[in-house]
Protein backbone atom coordinates (compact mmCIF):
# COMPACT_ATOMS: atom_id res chain seq x y z
CA UNK A 1 0.00 0.00 0.00
CA UNK A 2 1.30 3.47 -0.86
CA UNK A 3 2.69 5.30 2.13
CA UNK A 4 0.54 8.20 3.27
CA UNK A 5 2.02 11.69 3.40
CA UNK A 6 0.86 15.17 4.29
CA UNK A 7 -0.49 16.84 7.39
CA UNK A 8 -3.29 14.28 7.74
CA UNK A 9 -0.75 11.47 8.00
CA UNK A 10 1.32 13.42 10.53
CA UNK A 11 -1.80 14.23 12.53
CA UNK A 12 -3.06 10.62 12.36
CA UNK A 13 0.28 9.28 13.59
CA UNK A 14 0.21 11.69 16.53
CA UNK A 15 -3.44 10.99 17.28
CA UNK A 16 -3.61 7.21 16.80
CA UNK A 17 0.02 6.08 16.81
CA UNK A 18 0.02 5.43 20.56
CA UNK A 19 -2.93 3.03 20.51
CA UNK A 20 -1.87 -0.45 21.68
CA UNK A 21 -3.77 -3.00 19.59
CA UNK A 22 -1.53 -6.02 20.10
CA UNK A 23 -0.60 -6.20 16.42
CA UNK A 24 1.67 -3.78 14.52
CA UNK A 25 -0.25 -4.25 11.26
CA UNK A 26 -3.54 -3.47 12.96
CA UNK A 27 -2.04 -0.34 14.54
CA UNK A 28 -0.72 0.80 11.15
CA UNK A 29 -4.16 0.21 9.64
CA UNK A 30 -5.72 2.49 12.26
CA UNK A 31 -3.29 5.32 11.45
CA UNK A 32 -4.00 4.98 7.72
CA UNK A 33 -7.74 4.96 8.35
CA UNK A 34 -7.46 8.10 10.47
CA UNK A 35 -5.47 9.87 7.76
CA UNK A 36 -7.97 8.89 5.05
CA UNK A 37 -10.90 10.00 7.18
CA UNK A 38 -9.20 13.36 7.76
CA UNK A 39 -8.77 13.85 4.01
CA UNK A 40 -12.42 13.12 3.14
CA UNK A 41 -14.58 12.70 6.28
CA UNK A 42 -17.92 10.94 5.95
CA UNK A 43 -20.15 8.72 8.01
CA UNK A 44 -20.16 6.21 5.15
CA UNK A 45 -17.00 4.11 5.03
CA UNK A 46 -17.44 3.62 1.28
CA UNK A 47 -17.10 7.37 0.68
CA UNK A 48 -13.88 7.69 2.69
CA UNK A 49 -12.05 4.74 1.09
CA UNK A 50 -12.21 4.82 -2.70
CA UNK A 51 -9.67 2.05 -3.19
CA UNK A 52 -11.31 -1.40 -2.97
CA UNK A 53 -8.47 -2.92 -0.96
CA UNK A 54 -8.42 -0.08 1.57
CA UNK A 55 -12.18 -0.18 1.84
CA UNK A 56 -12.22 -3.89 2.59
CA UNK A 57 -9.39 -3.44 5.08
CA UNK A 58 -11.39 -0.75 6.85
CA UNK A 59 -14.47 -2.98 7.08
CA UNK A 60 -12.33 -5.84 8.43
CA UNK A 61 -10.82 -3.53 11.05
CA UNK A 62 -14.18 -2.15 12.19
CA UNK A 63 -16.23 -5.34 12.09
CA UNK A 64 -13.58 -7.95 12.86
CA UNK A 65 -14.09 -7.76 16.62
CA UNK A 66 -10.36 -7.43 17.42
CA UNK A 67 -10.49 -3.75 18.44
CA UNK A 68 -12.69 -2.16 21.09
CA UNK A 69 -13.47 1.53 21.16
CA UNK A 70 -12.50 1.87 24.84
CA UNK A 71 -8.86 1.18 23.96
CA UNK A 72 -8.93 3.83 21.25
CA UNK A 73 -10.72 6.39 23.44
CA UNK A 74 -8.23 5.93 26.28
CA UNK A 75 -5.28 6.59 23.95
CA UNK A 76 -6.96 9.61 22.39
CA UNK A 77 -7.57 11.03 25.86
CA UNK A 78 -3.92 10.76 26.86
CA UNK A 79 -2.84 12.36 23.58
CA UNK A 80 -5.24 15.27 24.09
CA UNK A 81 -4.09 15.91 27.64
CA UNK A 82 -0.41 15.78 26.71
CA UNK A 83 -1.06 18.76 24.43
CA UNK A 84 -1.95 20.73 27.55
CA UNK A 85 0.84 19.53 29.83
CA UNK A 86 2.57 22.94 29.77
CA UNK A 87 -0.61 24.81 30.72
CA UNK A 88 -1.83 25.66 34.22
CA UNK A 89 -4.93 23.58 33.56
CA UNK A 90 -7.04 22.10 30.77
CA UNK A 91 -10.68 23.12 30.43
CA UNK A 92 -12.70 19.90 30.17
CA UNK A 93 -16.12 20.52 28.65
CA UNK A 94 -18.51 17.64 29.34
CA UNK A 95 -21.85 17.28 27.61
CA UNK A 96 -24.22 14.58 26.45
CA UNK A 97 -25.55 13.93 22.98
CA UNK A 98 -27.01 11.14 20.85
CA UNK A 99 -26.68 9.66 17.38
CA UNK A 100 -29.86 8.92 15.45
CA UNK A 101 -29.13 5.78 13.44
CA UNK A 102 -30.97 3.49 11.03
CA UNK A 103 -31.83 -0.06 12.11
CA UNK A 104 -34.91 -1.20 10.21
CA UNK A 105 -34.50 -4.84 11.25
CA UNK A 106 -33.80 -4.01 14.90
CA UNK A 107 -30.71 -6.23 14.87
CA UNK A 108 -27.87 -3.80 15.56
CA UNK A 109 -28.33 -3.38 19.30
CA UNK A 110 -29.27 0.31 19.26
CA UNK A 111 -31.54 1.85 21.86
CA UNK A 112 -34.11 4.61 22.12
CA UNK A 113 -33.17 8.22 21.34
CA UNK A 114 -35.21 11.39 21.09
CA UNK A 115 -38.89 11.58 21.85
CA UNK A 116 -40.46 8.27 22.91
CA UNK A 117 -43.51 9.13 20.83
CA UNK A 118 -41.45 9.16 17.60
CA UNK A 119 -39.71 5.86 18.23
CA UNK A 120 -36.22 7.02 17.23
CA UNK A 121 -33.28 4.64 17.67
CA UNK A 122 -29.56 5.12 18.04
CA UNK A 123 -26.93 5.57 20.72
CA UNK A 124 -26.33 7.92 23.64
CA UNK A 125 -22.97 9.24 24.76
CA UNK A 126 -21.21 11.64 27.10
CA UNK A 127 -18.23 13.44 25.58
CA UNK A 128 -15.43 15.18 27.48
CA UNK A 129 -13.49 17.61 25.27
CA UNK A 130 -10.14 19.03 26.33
CA UNK A 131 -9.72 22.75 25.62
CA UNK A 132 -6.66 24.94 26.18
CA UNK A 133 -6.86 27.98 28.51
CA UNK A 134 -7.25 30.23 25.46
CA UNK A 135 -10.10 28.16 24.00
CA UNK A 136 -8.44 25.86 21.44
CA UNK A 137 -9.69 22.23 21.33
CA UNK A 138 -6.97 19.75 22.30
CA UNK A 139 -8.85 16.51 21.71
CA UNK A 140 -11.31 14.09 23.28
CA UNK A 141 -10.47 13.23 26.87
CA UNK A 142 -13.08 10.49 27.03
CA UNK A 143 -16.34 9.19 25.56
CA UNK A 144 -18.92 7.10 27.39
CA UNK A 145 -21.40 5.20 25.19
CA UNK A 146 -24.62 3.36 25.95
CA UNK A 147 -27.81 2.14 24.31
CA UNK A 148 -30.85 3.38 26.20
CA UNK A 149 -33.34 0.63 26.99
CA UNK A 150 -36.53 0.70 24.94
CA UNK A 151 -39.30 1.08 27.50
CA UNK A 152 -43.01 1.70 27.40
CA UNK A 153 -44.08 5.30 27.00
CA UNK A 154 -44.62 7.16 30.23
CA UNK A 155 -45.88 10.61 31.00
CA UNK A 156 -43.59 13.19 32.59
CA UNK A 157 -45.02 12.63 36.07
CA UNK A 158 -44.49 8.87 35.80
CA UNK A 159 -40.88 9.36 34.64
CA UNK A 160 -40.10 11.75 37.49
CA UNK A 161 -41.68 9.45 40.08
CA UNK A 162 -39.72 6.50 38.69
CA UNK A 163 -36.44 8.46 38.84
CA UNK A 164 -37.01 9.42 42.46
CA UNK A 165 -37.24 5.73 43.35
CA UNK A 166 -33.86 4.86 41.82
CA UNK A 167 -30.33 5.36 43.13
CA UNK A 168 -27.71 7.23 41.08
CA UNK A 169 -26.02 4.00 39.97
CA UNK A 170 -29.34 2.92 38.44
CA UNK A 171 -29.85 6.15 36.47
CA UNK A 172 -28.08 7.61 33.46
CA UNK A 173 -26.34 9.89 35.96
CA UNK A 174 -23.82 7.07 36.30
CA UNK A 175 -22.48 7.78 32.81
CA UNK A 176 -21.75 11.41 33.77
CA UNK A 177 -19.91 10.15 36.85
CA UNK A 178 -17.95 7.71 34.70
CA UNK A 179 -16.88 10.49 32.31
CA UNK A 180 -15.66 12.61 35.25
CA UNK A 181 -13.76 9.68 36.79
CA UNK A 182 -12.10 8.65 33.52
CA UNK A 183 -11.14 12.25 32.73
CA UNK A 184 -9.39 13.01 35.99
CA UNK A 185 -7.77 9.55 36.08
CA UNK A 186 -6.16 10.26 32.69
CA UNK A 187 -5.20 13.75 33.77
CA UNK A 188 -3.50 12.34 36.86
CA UNK A 189 -1.65 9.86 34.65
CA UNK A 190 -0.33 12.65 32.39
CA UNK A 191 0.23 15.16 35.20
CA UNK A 192 -2.21 17.94 34.27
CA UNK A 193 -5.03 19.60 36.17
CA UNK A 194 -8.55 19.84 34.75
CA UNK A 195 -11.17 22.54 35.06
CA UNK A 196 -14.46 20.76 34.40
CA UNK A 197 -17.15 22.83 32.65
CA UNK A 198 -20.72 21.49 32.69
CA UNK A 199 -24.16 22.85 31.85
CA UNK A 200 -27.39 22.81 33.87
CA UNK A 201 -27.98 19.08 33.47
CA UNK A 202 -25.02 18.56 35.82
CA UNK A 203 -26.63 20.54 38.66
CA UNK A 204 -27.22 17.23 40.37
CA UNK A 205 -26.29 16.23 43.91
CA UNK A 206 -24.28 13.16 42.89
CA UNK A 207 -22.43 14.96 40.10
CA UNK A 208 -21.60 17.96 42.28
CA UNK A 209 -20.22 15.72 45.02
CA UNK A 210 -18.21 13.75 42.48
CA UNK A 211 -16.72 16.97 41.12
CA UNK A 212 -15.94 18.07 44.68
CA UNK A 213 -13.90 14.88 45.18
CA UNK A 214 -11.90 15.70 42.03
CA UNK A 215 -11.40 19.24 43.37
CA UNK A 216 -9.85 17.78 46.52
CA UNK A 217 -7.13 16.39 44.22
CA UNK A 218 -6.37 19.79 42.69
CA UNK A 219 -8.84 19.85 39.81
CA UNK A 220 -11.54 22.53 39.44
CA UNK A 221 -15.14 22.61 38.33
CA UNK A 222 -17.81 25.03 37.18
CA UNK A 223 -21.44 23.95 36.79
CA UNK A 224 -24.23 26.18 35.58
CA UNK A 225 -26.96 26.11 38.20
CA UNK A 226 -30.36 24.80 37.25
CA UNK A 227 -32.02 24.97 40.67
CA UNK A 228 -32.46 27.81 43.14
CA UNK A 229 -31.00 25.65 45.89
CA UNK A 230 -31.25 26.04 49.62
CA UNK A 231 -28.09 27.37 51.27
CA UNK A 232 -27.05 27.30 54.89
CA UNK A 233 -28.19 30.38 56.83
CA UNK A 234 -27.96 31.59 60.39
CA UNK A 235 -30.68 30.53 62.78
CA UNK A 236 -33.74 28.83 61.40
CA UNK A 237 -34.00 31.04 58.33
CA UNK A 238 -34.69 29.32 55.01
CA UNK A 239 -32.44 31.01 52.44
CA UNK A 240 -32.29 30.30 48.71
CA UNK A 241 -29.28 30.82 46.48
CA UNK A 242 -30.55 33.66 44.28
CA UNK A 243 -31.90 35.58 47.26
CA UNK A 244 -28.50 35.16 48.93
CA UNK A 245 -26.70 36.57 45.89
CA UNK A 246 -29.21 39.39 45.53
CA UNK A 247 -28.02 40.66 48.90
CA UNK A 248 -24.50 41.09 47.49
CA UNK A 249 -23.50 44.39 45.93
CA UNK A 250 -22.49 44.10 42.26
CA UNK A 251 -18.78 43.36 42.04
CA UNK A 252 -18.48 44.70 38.49
CA UNK A 253 -20.05 44.75 35.07
CA UNK A 254 -19.01 44.30 31.46
CA UNK A 255 -20.43 44.52 27.94
CA UNK A 256 -21.12 41.33 25.98
CA UNK A 257 -21.82 41.17 22.24
CA UNK A 258 -24.79 38.83 21.86
CA UNK A 259 -25.38 37.34 18.38
CA UNK A 260 -28.90 36.81 17.08
CA UNK A 261 -30.41 33.41 17.73
CA UNK A 262 -33.69 31.59 18.35
CA UNK A 263 -35.78 33.88 20.58
CA UNK A 264 -32.74 36.17 20.95
CA UNK A 265 -32.06 39.61 19.46
CA UNK A 266 -28.54 40.66 18.50
CA UNK A 267 -27.37 43.32 20.93
CA UNK A 268 -24.64 44.51 23.28
CA UNK A 269 -25.72 43.27 26.70
CA UNK A 270 -24.80 44.89 30.01
CA UNK A 271 -23.78 42.03 32.32
CA UNK A 272 -23.73 42.68 36.07
CA UNK A 273 -21.72 40.24 38.19
CA UNK A 274 -22.23 39.23 41.83
CA UNK A 275 -20.60 36.44 43.76
CA UNK A 276 -20.52 34.88 47.21
CA UNK A 277 -19.15 31.82 48.98
CA UNK A 278 -22.11 29.66 49.96
CA UNK A 279 -22.74 26.24 51.45
CA UNK A 280 -25.34 24.29 49.50
CA UNK A 281 -27.69 21.96 51.36
CA UNK A 282 -27.66 18.91 49.08
CA UNK A 283 -30.48 16.55 50.02
CA UNK A 284 -30.43 12.88 49.14
CA UNK A 285 -33.98 12.02 48.12
CA UNK A 286 -33.21 8.34 48.66
CA UNK A 287 -32.28 8.43 52.36
CA UNK A 288 -33.54 11.98 53.14
CA UNK A 289 -30.12 13.02 54.49
CA UNK A 290 -28.47 16.37 53.76
CA UNK A 291 -24.85 16.86 52.76
CA UNK A 292 -23.24 20.32 52.73
CA UNK A 293 -21.07 21.49 49.84
CA UNK A 294 -19.24 24.82 49.94
CA UNK A 295 -18.78 26.50 46.56
CA UNK A 296 -18.47 29.96 45.07
CA UNK A 297 -21.66 31.10 43.36
CA UNK A 298 -21.06 33.58 40.51
CA UNK A 299 -24.16 35.27 39.12
CA UNK A 300 -23.81 37.03 35.75
CA UNK A 301 -27.09 38.68 34.75
CA UNK A 302 -28.08 41.08 32.01
CA UNK A 303 -29.53 44.31 33.38
CA UNK A 304 -31.05 47.16 31.42
CA UNK A 305 -30.43 45.93 27.87
CA UNK A 306 -32.79 42.97 27.31
CA UNK A 307 -35.49 43.82 24.73
CA UNK A 308 -39.07 43.86 25.92
CA UNK A 309 -40.56 40.37 26.03
CA UNK A 310 -37.16 38.65 25.83
CA UNK A 311 -35.52 36.86 28.76
CA UNK A 312 -32.26 38.47 29.90
CA UNK A 313 -28.99 36.56 29.86
CA UNK A 314 -28.80 34.86 33.25
CA UNK A 315 -25.91 32.58 34.25
CA UNK A 316 -25.75 31.21 37.78
CA UNK A 317 -22.45 29.36 38.11
CA UNK A 318 -21.32 27.05 40.90
CA UNK A 319 -17.54 26.80 40.97
CA UNK A 320 -14.74 25.45 43.15
CA UNK A 321 -12.64 28.51 42.24
CA UNK A 322 -12.16 30.85 45.17
CA UNK A 323 -13.32 34.26 43.92
CA UNK A 324 -12.02 37.35 45.69
CA UNK A 325 -12.14 39.88 42.85
CA UNK A 326 -14.05 40.85 39.72
CA UNK A 327 -11.16 39.54 37.60
CA UNK A 328 -11.45 36.09 39.19
CA UNK A 329 -15.23 36.13 38.67
CA UNK A 330 -14.67 36.97 35.01
CA UNK A 331 -12.22 34.08 34.80
CA UNK A 332 -14.89 31.69 36.04
CA UNK A 333 -17.38 33.11 33.52
CA UNK A 334 -14.87 32.80 30.67
CA UNK A 335 -14.22 29.19 31.64
CA UNK A 336 -17.93 28.42 31.42
CA UNK A 337 -18.08 29.90 27.90
CA UNK A 338 -15.50 27.29 26.84
CA UNK A 339 -18.15 24.64 27.44
CA UNK A 340 -19.60 25.73 24.10
CA UNK A 341 -16.58 24.13 22.39
CA UNK A 342 -18.09 20.69 23.03
CA UNK A 343 -21.39 21.78 21.45
CA UNK A 344 -19.48 23.02 18.39
CA UNK A 345 -17.69 19.67 18.28
CA UNK A 346 -21.01 17.81 18.36
CA UNK A 347 -22.26 19.87 15.42
CA UNK A 348 -19.08 19.25 13.41
CA UNK A 349 -19.12 15.53 14.22
CA UNK A 350 -22.78 14.97 13.41
CA UNK A 351 -23.54 17.33 10.52
CA UNK A 352 -20.95 20.02 9.78
CA UNK A 353 -17.89 17.89 8.99
CA UNK A 354 -18.25 14.13 9.45
CA UNK A 355 -21.98 13.33 9.10
CA UNK A 356 -21.41 10.41 11.45
CA UNK A 357 -25.11 9.52 11.56
CA UNK A 358 -24.94 8.43 7.90
CA UNK A 359 -23.05 5.28 8.88
CA UNK A 360 -24.46 2.01 7.60
CA UNK A 361 -22.21 -0.33 9.59
CA UNK A 362 -23.93 -3.48 10.78
CA UNK A 363 -22.92 -3.84 14.44
CA UNK A 364 -23.00 -1.61 17.49
CA UNK A 365 -19.28 -2.25 18.12
CA UNK A 366 -18.33 -1.18 14.59
CA UNK A 367 -20.50 1.95 14.72
CA UNK A 368 -18.91 3.13 17.98
CA UNK A 369 -15.39 2.43 16.72
CA UNK A 370 -15.92 4.31 13.44
CA UNK A 371 -17.71 7.16 15.22
CA UNK A 372 -14.74 7.50 17.58
CA UNK A 373 -12.29 7.82 14.67
CA UNK A 374 -14.54 10.45 13.09
CA UNK A 375 -14.79 12.28 16.43
CA UNK A 376 -11.03 12.81 16.36
CA UNK A 377 -11.33 14.15 12.79
CA UNK A 378 -14.08 16.58 13.84
CA UNK A 379 -11.89 17.88 16.68
CA UNK A 380 -9.06 18.50 14.20
CA UNK A 381 -11.25 20.76 12.06
CA UNK A 382 -12.55 22.55 15.15
CA UNK A 383 -8.96 23.04 16.26
CA UNK A 384 -8.00 24.66 12.94
CA UNK A 385 -11.03 26.94 13.15
CA UNK A 386 -10.25 28.06 16.68
CA UNK A 387 -6.50 28.52 16.11
CA UNK A 388 -7.27 30.92 13.27
CA UNK A 389 -9.29 33.02 15.73
CA UNK A 390 -7.21 32.81 18.91
CA UNK A 391 -3.60 32.71 17.59
CA UNK A 392 -4.01 34.14 14.06
CA UNK A 393 -0.29 34.95 13.59
CA UNK A 394 0.91 31.40 14.29
CA UNK A 395 2.75 29.94 11.24
CA UNK A 396 0.47 27.60 9.30
CA UNK A 397 3.19 24.97 8.89
CA UNK A 398 2.63 23.95 12.53
CA UNK A 399 -0.72 22.48 11.47
CA UNK A 400 -0.47 21.97 7.67
CA UNK A 401 2.20 20.10 5.71
CA UNK A 402 4.64 21.58 3.20
CA UNK A 403 2.76 20.09 0.23
CA UNK A 404 -0.61 21.20 1.60
CA UNK A 405 0.65 24.77 1.88
CA UNK A 406 2.18 24.60 -1.59
CA UNK A 407 -1.10 23.29 -3.07
CA UNK A 408 -3.06 25.92 -1.14
CA UNK A 409 -0.89 28.74 -2.48
CA UNK A 410 -1.18 27.49 -6.07
CA UNK A 411 -4.97 27.15 -5.82
CA UNK A 412 -5.26 30.58 -4.22
CA UNK A 413 -3.27 32.15 -7.06
CA UNK A 414 -5.72 30.65 -9.53
CA UNK A 415 -8.63 32.26 -7.69
CA UNK A 416 -7.12 35.44 -6.26
CA UNK A 417 -8.55 38.91 -6.55
CA UNK A 418 -6.92 41.38 -8.93
CA UNK A 419 -5.28 43.39 -6.18
CA UNK A 420 -4.05 40.35 -4.21
CA UNK A 421 -0.42 39.22 -4.11
CA UNK A 422 0.20 35.66 -2.94
CA UNK A 423 3.82 35.18 -1.77
CA UNK A 424 5.69 31.88 -1.56
CA UNK A 425 6.38 32.29 2.16
CA UNK A 426 4.55 30.33 4.83
CA UNK A 427 1.25 32.09 5.59
CA UNK A 428 -0.18 32.58 9.06
CA UNK A 429 -2.71 30.06 10.32
CA UNK A 430 -5.46 32.68 9.99
CA UNK A 431 -4.54 33.34 6.35
CA UNK A 432 -4.28 29.64 5.50
CA UNK A 433 -7.62 28.82 7.12
CA UNK A 434 -9.23 31.74 5.29
CA UNK A 435 -7.92 30.43 1.94
CA UNK A 436 -9.14 26.92 2.81
CA UNK A 437 -12.58 28.26 3.67
CA UNK A 438 -12.69 30.27 0.43
CA UNK A 439 -12.02 27.04 -1.48
CA UNK A 440 -14.99 25.61 0.43
CA UNK A 441 -17.35 28.44 -0.49
CA UNK A 442 -16.71 31.02 2.22
CA UNK A 443 -17.60 34.49 0.94
CA UNK A 444 -16.42 36.73 3.75
CA UNK A 445 -18.75 38.92 5.75
CA UNK A 446 -21.79 37.77 3.80
CA UNK A 447 -21.21 34.25 5.23
CA UNK A 448 -22.22 35.56 8.64
CA UNK A 449 -18.91 35.59 10.51
CA UNK A 450 -15.38 34.13 10.41
CA UNK A 451 -14.72 30.83 8.60
CA UNK A 452 -16.60 27.90 10.14
CA UNK A 453 -16.16 24.14 10.23
CA UNK A 454 -18.24 23.36 7.12
CA UNK A 455 -16.33 25.63 4.73
CA UNK A 456 -12.98 24.56 6.24
CA UNK A 457 -13.90 20.89 5.71
CA UNK A 458 -14.93 21.57 2.11
CA UNK A 459 -11.66 23.39 1.54
CA UNK A 460 -9.66 20.44 2.86
CA UNK A 461 -11.56 18.15 0.47
CA UNK A 462 -10.73 20.45 -2.47
CA UNK A 463 -7.10 20.54 -1.36
CA UNK A 464 -6.60 16.77 -1.08
CA UNK A 465 -6.42 15.97 -4.87
CA UNK A 466 -3.96 18.82 -5.43
CA UNK A 467 -1.72 17.47 -2.67
CA UNK A 468 -1.85 13.99 -4.22
CA UNK A 469 -0.83 15.45 -7.58
CA UNK A 470 2.14 17.27 -6.05
CA UNK A 471 3.17 14.06 -4.28
CA UNK A 472 3.01 12.15 -7.58
CA UNK A 473 5.13 14.79 -9.34
CA UNK A 474 7.74 14.69 -6.60
CA UNK A 475 7.88 10.89 -6.79
CA UNK A 476 8.44 10.90 -10.56
CA UNK A 477 11.85 9.33 -11.32
CA UNK A 478 14.36 11.82 -12.69
CA UNK A 479 15.64 10.99 -16.14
Amino acid sequence: MRKLRGAEATWAEEEFGGVELGDARRAARLVRMGARAAKAPSGKVSRVFQNAGERQGAYDFLEGGHVVAETLIAALGLTALRRGVEDEFVFTAIDGSSLALVDHAGSKGFGSVGSSTKGGCGLKMINALGVSPDGVPLGLVTQVWWARAKTKRRGRKDKRRNNLKRKAEEKETRFWLQAIEESHARADQVGVKLWFQLDREADNRCILLHLAKAAEQGHRFTVRGSWDRLVQATGNDKLYLRACLQREAPGGQYLLDVPAGPKRTARTANIVVRWATVTLRLRDRWNKKEQPLTVTAVWAREEGTAPAGEAPIDWLLLTSLQVDSFEQARRAIFGYTQRWRVEEFHKAWKSGVCNVEDTQLRTLRAVILWATILAAVAVRVERLKRLARTTPDQPADLELSRLELRALILLKRENKKRNETIPDTVPSIAQAVLWLAELGGYTGKSSGGPPGSITIRRGLEWLAPAVLMLEALENQPRS
